[in-house]
């Protein structure tokens, strides 16, 4: 691990003055990954998921840069998360309560400081304080080495789902079980 890598835990209203880092990073993460990765469409994003209830923000810094960062929110009864699933799931699967799923929306780290341990403290700072049950979380099938990471971290498939937005990639499903329902 780095020993100047500092992490923060932000909520929505502490994280509103880092919306341009946020974009800065975002499309650093994304370079080449298309033309879906705009910073109109990130912000779009971003102004969606932060209202909502329970979003927390972990950001990691080495010196005054930001260099990654992940986010997320607990699903609540009307979350539209499961909306374009593929597969036959089990029973209760796509179940919410704003208790049960929290939902790891972006694990983003500038492509220099990638494969440094940055991802790995910034995923288990988050979900080390959550209280939910499970987590999920949407990975594209062909990001190979995120893929790999989410194997090594625990993370199991659990199915495809396709968003409704236009122009959505497929994305593989993943799910963990964390908080006090996991032992």
């Amino acid at each position: 691990m780095l020993e100047n890598l500092r992490l923060r835990q932000e909520t929505a209203a502490g994280a509103e003055g880092l919306v341009d880092q946020l974009v800065d990073v975002y499309l650093d993460a994304h370079a080449d990954d298309g033309p879906r990765y705009t910073a109109e469409r990130y912000e779009q994003q971003l102004a969606a998921h932060m209202p909502r209830e329970g979003w927390e923000l972990v950001t990691a810094r080495i010196d005054d840069d930001l260099v990654g960062y992940v986010y997320g929110f607990p699903l609540g009864a009307d979350s539209r998360w499961w909306d374009g699933l593929h597969e036959p799931v089990p029973d209760g699967f796509t179940d919410e309560d704003g208790h049960r799923t929290f939902a790891v929306c972006e694990l983003l780290v500038r492509r220099s400081w990638q494969r440094r341990g940055i991802a790995r403290a910034l995923h288990d700072r988050l979900l080390s304080t959550r209280r939910e049950q499970r987590a999920t979380l949407l990975v594209r099938p062909d990001n190979a080495p995120a893929q790999r990471a989410y194997d090594s971290w625990g993370w199991q498939p659990a199915g495809r789902l396709q968003p409704a937005r236009d122009g959505a990639p497929l994305f593989e499903v993943r799910t963990k079980p964390i908080g006090p329902a996991r032992r």
